[in-house]
């Protein structure tokens, strides 16, 4: 059976993380370009339920770069986005229209908000793609909610769902392999969920580390030291902390 392929799977297939940047600008019009489809990506009920801060300040840049892990590139990456999980602005049209008692915003609210975010982030991630352009999502800027409310202001009900930079890649980025990704049998069920067993959980990480070429890669101590280094990190503690900081707003 022949392959489905086109320009646009091999650009998404061939897209990876960036985070060294050539000193060459991102130009008004390739950021208005990648504005803009982010703007155009499927969002509930045509609310987008998301606002985008445009970081354009050295001392911001940098004092998101150090909230985020301390990560110097962000500050020197040509442009930073942090997109909000916006649960606000639809509830002050509310109350602009005289629907004083509209309810609050509850964690669903938050959910769809969050996933209306991430589907406009990740169109200008390939809008920026085709510009030639890359990109790097961040994550940590869920982490140090208080210092990051005082950094952007926000308000209630305004929640950071990612931050990505962007910037043109240098030759050593664009030369760097991707890293592999698992197997369609390990990420897709059909139908319904299924626990996949521990021996195909071996195999699952065991072929993706192969593909990556880690032909001696051991399982469990690859996975002991992933945890310890990721998932029982002190960062990683953070941003559960920081995230229950934000649920606050949404259980009133």
């Amino acid at each position: 059976m022949k392959d489905v392929d086109n320009e646009i799977l091999q650009a998404l297939s061939a897209r990876k993380s960036v985070r060294v940047y050539t000193e060459e600008p991102v130009t008004d019009a390739e950021r208005d370009a990648i504005l803009q489809a982010a703007f155009q990506a499927p969002t509930a009920g045509n609310q987008q339920l998301y606002t985008i801060l445009n970081i354009t300040d050295p001392a911001l840049k940098a004092r998101m770069a150090d909230l985020c892990d301390h990560q110097p590139f962000i500050a020197k990456a040509p442009l930073v986005l942090v997109f909000l999980a916006d649960c606000r602005r639809w509830l002050r049209a509310y109350h602009a229209a005289g629907i004083a008692d509209a309810r609050t915003p509850g964690a669903g609210d938050l959910l769809l908000a969050l996933a209306d975010t991430c589907i406009a982030a990740q169109n200008a991630v390939v809008a920026a793609e085709s510009l030639g352009i890359g990109s790097c999502y961040i994550g940590d800027v869920i982490e140090n909610a208080e210092q990051m409310r005082e950094a952007l202001h926000l308000p209630e009900y305004v929640v950071p769902a990612c931050m990505l930079v962007f910037g043109r890649p240098t030759d050593q980025q664009k030369a760097r392999p991707k890293p592999a990704r698992f197997e369609k049998d390990a990420v897709v069920c059909e139908n319904t969920y299924r626990d996949r067993t521990d021996a195909e959980l071996r195999a699952d990480f065991t072929a993706r580390a192969a593909a990556n070429g880690q032909q001696n890669y051991d399982f469990d101590t690859a996975i002991k030291a992933f945890c310890n280094r990721k998932y029982e990190s002190d960062f990683s503690k953070e941003m559960t902390r920081s995230a229950e900081v934000y649920l606050e707003d949404f259980r009133k």
